[in-house]
């Protein structure tokens, strides 16, 4: 693929035609194997047939993640899969083999896989190793395999086959030092686990080629703090290349993906790899084979061995296929010549220009924006009018509620200081009758002391008698934005009662709570709510302030109905003429011969920017019946 194809941001599977007629003719013979494998497994076996995958990593490895999305698209729905994972190289050793051997009999006495699929060369040695104990007579289909490291084995059996993977470490780094022309230095990076010990000899063994252009230096087996800063210190004219570890030198375990990407973000140099599922973490790129084309590779063999095909008769390519990614954004970031790049590179997160995607729909757009331009001017100015008079209106709003905050204020303002008074003077008794004790004559010294303490019990109770009353009068005083949060209603409601309280007892006028037994949670502005209660409160103490002893209280109750919450404020006043409901929540309409005619009005824009509703209703009796509806945590329009 060029290096000027354009691909979408997120990383595609990679896609390869045919080599040859011979190919196509081993994907169509591994197709028609699938198919008879279909056919005839109901009859001959009365079964699916069962193939074990064994992975040698834990299950979370990215690239058993792809290799086994690669698997399950391409091996016959009619196979029966297991999975199982050595999770190396947190659990190794031959201890652990043994333990792993003895689980897989156990586990697979009643039913032995009829294959089994190798994912690593972990997985692969260990089956190797424990074949004779397992399943001697389950063929075996490796995938992921280094041919580095299948050369070091003994000659694997006739029914052992796959196709091994060839990473490229040498190709990678000349490409890198063709890109990078300035630098000086090539960084190796390794791990300390006898897998990670391996990719460094491999590395040691290619890395003089490259001695004579380059200084090369090895960081093998080291702690990640040293690894990640000395790349810290490199600066720009350096080249790293890892493959990721899984375990550095103090013996703590990585997944090789997260170890990259520590690495990554402390480097100051270009950094490259040779696993695709590296690209998008901050590497330039590299030559990779495709996990998830390994998996694909492994699901045909398995078919048709399942099938009946010898395993001599597979055509197997001698080696995975190998391709250059590269990350666009890398590219950008280091400066790096688009014509160094060579052609056949699959350029990722490289976004698709307007003119390249869509030329025939760029021209007509244009000539519809040159048509319209005038109209979405004209748009945008009467938007931006009607935004500005919204937030004047918003601002006039909120001065008008704080306005109505400070008039109930003036309104309480005796028994404010009443309420206030009565703490500090009992602290000022208190205060007095300990300096009286203090002076006192022959008592004991315990009893002047216990006399004290209960002294100093009342002063601080007094105390935050006061502070109460301060901190409710602060609250519904202070000038704040509206604030969106969680509060529970019936809280909110009990501070505006106990602020008015000795209101009430002042104009002998007695305040009935009922609440609900649970929280009555919601969302809003808690001072807002209050302020609300407020309204209907006063209000409904003007109602009965010329009434009979007998008539003055006001009953408050808070209920919940099927996620909304119900506030009512009743009182035994006059009641509501019958002319007046529709008229009651009017901007500046009041029955009261000194009222402005706003709380009511306040109290409904209050309600209604909480997605509520307010209304009045007279009662069968006698007095008025005002509620309050509100919504309660999740529910609808919240």
């Amino acid at each position: 693929m060029s290096r000027n194809h354009v691909q979408a941001v997120k990383p595609r599977p990679l896609r390869r035609a045919p080599s040859s007629a011979a190919r196509v003719r081993r994907l169509r013979w591994s197709g028609l194997c699938s198919l008879f494998l279909v056919l005839i497994a109901p009859v001959t076996a009365g079964e699916h047939p069962h193939v074990l995958v064994l992975y040698g990593y834990d299950r979370l490895l990215p690239a058993i993640v792809r290799m086994n999305a690669g698997l399950r698209e391409t091996i016959s729905p009619e196979v029966q899969i297991s999975t199982e994972f050595l999770d190396y190289p947190r659990f190794s050793g031959e201890s652990y083999a043994r333990t792993v051997t003895r689980f897989l009999v156990a586990k697979y006495a009643a039913q032995p896989p009829d294959l089994i699929i190798a994912g690593g060369e972990n997985a692969l040695t260990f089956l190797l190793a424990k074949r004779a104990e397992l399943f001697p007579r389950a063929g075996v289909v490796h995938m992921a395999t280094r041919k580095y490291s299948l050369d070091l084995l003994p000659a694997l059996p006739a029914d052992v086959v796959g196709i091994p993977v060839e990473y490229d470490f040498s190709r990678t780094i000349e490409l890198a030092l063709r890109l990078h022309p300035r630098a000086d230095r090539l960084v190796l990076v390794t791990g300390a686990t006898p897998y990670d010990r391996s990719w460094e000899t491999r590395l040691r063994e290619e890395a003089p080629r490259f001695a004579g252009r380059v200084k090369v230096e090895f960081l093998a087996g080291l702690p990640t703090a040293t690894v990640l800063k000395r790349l810290g210190e490199l600066g720009t004219d350096a080249i790293i290349f890892s493959p990721g570890y899984f375990q550095d030198g103090t013996g703590k375990t990585f997944i090789p993906l997260k170890a990259a990407i520590g690495m990554v973000e402390a480097a100051t140099a270009p950094f490259y790899a040779p696993s695709d599922t590296a690209i998008g973490i901050g590497i330039v790129g590299g030559y990779t084979p495709s996990f998830v084309a390994m998996g694909r590779e492994a699901g045909l063999e398995a078919n048709a061995l399942l099938a009946g095909v010898a395993p001599q008769d597979l055509k197997l390519p001698k080696v995975m296929p190998t391709t250059l990614k590269l990350d666009w954004r890398q590219i950008l970031r280091w400066g790096i010549a688009q014509h160094a790049i060579p052609d056949d590179a699959e350029i990722y997160f490289r976004a698709p220009t307007f003119l390249d995607a869509h030329r025939k729909e760029a021209i007509s757009a244009a000539v519809v924006f040159l048509l319209q331009s005038g109209l979405i001017g004209w748009l945008l100015i009467e938007r931006r009018r009607r935004q500005q008079a919204e937030q004047a209106e918003q601002q006039q709003r909120f001065e008008l509620v704080h306005a109505s905050r400070l008039a109930v204020a003036g309104e309480l303002t005796a028994s404010i200081a009443h309420e206030i008074n009565q703490p500090l003077g009992a602290i000022l008794n208190n205060a007095d009758a300990a300096e009286l004790i203090l002076d006192s004559g022959p008592a004991s010294d315990h009893t002047r002391r216990e006399a004290l303490r209960a002294i100093l019990a009342d002063i601080r109770h007094d105390d935050l008698r006061a502070s109460e009353v301060i901190r409710r009068l602060r609250g519904l005083l202070a000038k704040h934005q509206v604030e969106r949060q969680v509060f529970d209603l019936r809280e909110a409601t009990t501070d505006a009662v106990h602020l008015l309280r000795i209101e009430a007892r002042r104009r002998r006028i007695e305040f009935i709570l009922r609440v609900t037994p649970t929280p009555a949670t919601m969302v809003g502005d808690r001072i807002q709510i209050q302020q609300v209660v407020i309204i209907l409160l006063i209000n409904a103490m003007d109602a009965i302030g010329d009434l009979p002893d007998d008539r003055r209280q006001v009953v408050i109750s808070i209920e919940e109905r099927l996620k909304r919450f119900l506030l009512s404020v009743r009182d035994r006043g006059c009641g509501i003429a019958s002319e007046h409901p529709r008229q009651m929540f009017d901007s500046f309409f009041s029955t009261k011969h000194a009222g402005m005619g706003l709380g009511l009005s306040i109290a409904q824009t209050l309600v209604n920017a909480h997605k509520g509703r307010i209304w009045a209703e007279p009662t069968p009796d006698e007095g008025a019946l005002f509620h309050v509806e509100l919504p309660a945590i999740g529910a609808p329009g919240k």
